[in-house]
C-alpha cells in the first residue's frame, strides 16, 4: 500500500470517530446519537455516499491552528430512503460543539446546491452550538448563505430539519423556513437568545426547556410541527413523512397498490351526535374515509381546534384540514388559521391534493382575537386555499357558519367539489341568533316570548339548517350519505388527477403575513 493512500484512509478513519470515542461515548451518555449513527438510521443501507469528509477549518486565530479536524463538525452527502434519492447534512456535535464555521457552512451549502440542481428532497439535521465566535463574521455570513438557499429552495424540493441537539441564535431560522420542523424531546431546544440573556434582559427565569423545548415549541409557539421521544423514532417520522411528499414541485406525490373493493363505511353514518351542540371528534371521520393506518397528524399539539396532516385515498397521498369540534367547538382564531394556512400552502408546492372535512361555527370573538389579528390571520387561510391550485374537496359534516363557510374551501373560492352530508347546516348564523335578530320585534310583543323564540328558531333552521338550498343553488354539488363519503371521494379525486389550472402572471402575491 503506498503512503498516500494509508494517508488517505488514516484521515477516512479519523473523521469517522467525529471527534474521537471519548466525544461519542460523551454524546451517547446524553441519550443522543452521533452524527454518523443518525445518517447510518436514515438512509438506506449501503446507500449513503459522504462528500467533503475532509475539509477543515481556516481559522488561525484563537489557537484554532492546532485543532484541525476533518470534517469541521458537519457530515454532508447523499444517498437513498425507501429507494429515493436525498440529500442530507448532519451537524457533529463531538466536533467544536457542532458549531458553524465559513467552511462548514460551505459544505452545506453545497449539498443545497446539488439538492436544487438534482431536484431531490433535503434533510438537515441539527446540533450545533451555533456559529464559531472564533470566527466572527465569517460564521455570520455562513449562516446567511444558508438562509438564502432555503429561501430558493422553498417550494421546490421538500425540506424537512430534525432538531436533535441545541439550536440557538442565528440558527433558528434555517429551520424555520423548511417545510417541517421535528424535534426530538428533552436533548433538544431552539431559541434566539438564550437563558442567561432573558434573565439580563427581562429578569425572568427560565430554562433553556421551558424557553425553547421540544414541549414548549409544539405546544405554545407551533415552531415545530412534530415532536419524537428519541433520535431513532425522530429519523422514522422523516422517513414517514417523505412517503406523503414527491421529489420535487415538478413530481406527484408516491402512490401505493390499492385495490378498490367495497369502499363504504357504515361506521360514518353515527359520528354526527343528535344534537348540534354536542361534540364529536372529526379525526373519526378522518379515519373512516382514509386508508388503513395511513393517516400521519401534523402539528397535533398545537391549535388543536383544527386537525391538519397527511392520509392517503386508494393509496393517493392527500392532505387534511378539518375543523375539530372537540375543541373550541371547531371555531377558527388566530393559532388555527395560521396553522392551516401553513399546511395549505405546503400542499399546493408539492401538488398533494386536499380534503377539507367541514364543521365549524364561525371565527372566535373577542377582544383577545382583535387584538392580535384574527382579521389577518384569518385571510391567510383564506387566501392559501384561493391561491391553490391542486385538487380540492370539501365535506361539510354538520355546522358551515358565516365568514368562516367561504374561507373552508368553499365553492366561491375554488374548491372542485364540495359534497355536504344531511346533517349538514350552511347559514349567516345559527338558527337561535338568527331568529333573536330578524324577529326581534315579534319575540318582544309576543305573550310569551321564549316559546315565541323557539318557534321562529325551528323556522329558520327549517329554512336554512340544512345542504339542500346550497346545493340548489349549485354551492353544493352533492348531498350524500355519510357512508358513502369514500367511495364518493375515491371517485373524485381520481376524476380530478390531471387538473391543470394556472394563476394569473405576477411575480407573486402579497399575503397578508
Amino acid at each position: 500500500m503506498s503512503d498516500s493512500i494509508k494517508t488517505l484512509q488514516e484521515k477516512l478513519a479519523l473523521s469517522k470517530l467525529g471527534g474521537g470515542q471519548a466525544r461519542i461515548d460523551k454524546q451517547h451518555e446524553k441519550g443522543k446519537l452521533t452524527a454518523r449513527e443518525r445518517i447510518h438510521f436514515l438512509m438506506d443501507a449501503g446507500t449513503f455516499e459522504e462528500i467533503d469528509a475532509l475539509v477543515t477549518h481556516r481559522t488561525k486565530d484563537f489557537g484554532m491552528e492546532k485543532q484541525i479536524i476533518n470534517g469541521d463538525g458537519v457530515i454532508t452527502g447523499y444517498g437513498k430512503i425507501n429507494g429515493r434519492l436525498v440529500y442530507v447534512f448532519a451537524q457533529d456535535f463531538t466536533v467544536f460543539g457542532g458549531s458553524l464555521s465559513e467552511t462548514h457552512a460551505e459544505k452545506i451549502c453545497k449539498i443545497m446546491d446539488l439538492a436544487m440542481k438534482v431536484k431531490a428532497p433535503l434533510i438537515g439535521l441539527n446540533d450545533s452550538g451555533g456559529a464559531r465566535i472564533q470566527e466572527g463574521v465569517r460564521s455570520l455570513g455562513g449562516y446567511a448563505d444558508i438562509f438564502y438557499r432555503n429561501v430558493m429552495a422553498s417550494g421546490v424540493i421538500p425540506q424537512i430539519s430534525a432538531i436533535m441537539g441545541p439550536c440557538a441564535g442565528g440558527a433558528v431560522y434555517s429551520p424555520a423556513m423548511t417545510d417541517f420542523t421535528i424535534m426530538v424531546q428533552d436533548t433538544s431546544y431552539m431559541f434566539v437568545t438564550g437563558p442567561n440573556v432573558v434573565k439580563t434582559v427581562t429578569n425572568e427565569e427560565v430554562s433553556s426547556e421551558e424557553l425553547g423545548g421540544a414541549s414548549t415549541h409544539s405546544t405554545k409557539s407551533g415552531v415545530t410541527h412534530l415532536t419524537a421521544a428519541n433520535d431513532i423514532i425522530c429519523l422514522e417520522n422523516i422517513k414517514q413523512l417523505l412517503g406523503y411528499l414527491p421529489q420535487n414541485n415538478t413530481a406527484k406525490p408516491p402512490t401505493k397498490d390499492f385495490t378498490t373493493e367495497d369502499e363504504f363505511r357504515p361506521q360514518l353514518d353515527d359520528i354526527i351526535p343528535a344534537s348540534s351542540n354536542q361534540p364529536y371528534d372529526i379525526r373519526e371521520v378522518i379515519f373512516g374515509v382514509s386508508d388503513e393506518d395511513s393517516f400521519m397528524e401534523i402539528h397535533p399539539d398545537y391549535a388543536d381546534n383544527i386537525v391538519v396532516g397527511f392520509t392517503r385515498i386508494a393509496g393517493r397521498s392527500v392532505g387534511v384540514i378539518a375543523n375539530q369540534p372537540m375543541s373550541l367547538a371547531g371555531v377558527l382564531d388566530v393559532e388555527s388559521s395560521k396553522k392551516a394556512a401553513r399546511f395549505v400552502r405546503c400542499c399546493d408546492c408539492f401538488n398533494v391534493p386536499m380534503l377539507v372535512l367541514v364543521d365549524v361555527p364561525g371565527f372566535l370573538p373577542g377582544t383577545d382575537q382583535e387584538w392580535n389579528g384574527i382579521i389577518t390571520n384569518g385571510a391567510k387561510l383564506l387566501y392559501a386555499f384561493s391561491e391553490a391550485t391542486v385538487p380540492r374537496i370539501s365535506v361539510i359534516t354538520r355546522k358551515a357558519y358565516g365568514g368562516a363557510y367561504d374561507v373552508m374551501n368553499s365553492k366561491h373560492i375554488g374548491a372542485d367539489m364540495n359534497f355536504a352530508w344531511p346533517s349538514a347546516e350552511i347559514a349567516v348564523m345559527g338558527a337561535k341568533g338568527a331568529s333573536e335578530i330578524i324577529f326581534r320585534k315579534e319575540i318582544k310583543s309576543a305573550d310569551d316570548p321564549a316559546a315565541k323564540l323557539a318557534e321562529k328558531e325551528a323556522e329558520y333552521a327549517a329554512k336554512f339548517a340544512n345542504p339542500y338550498s346550497a346545493a340548489e343553488r349549485g354551492f353544493v354539488d352533492e348531498v350524500i350519505l355519510p357512508h358513502e363519503t369514500r367511495r364518493k371521494l375515491i371517485k373524485a379525486f381520481a376524476m380530478l388527477e390531471n387538473k391543470d389550472v394556472s394563476l394569473p402572471n405576477k411575480k407573486h402575491g402579497n399575503i397578508p403575513l
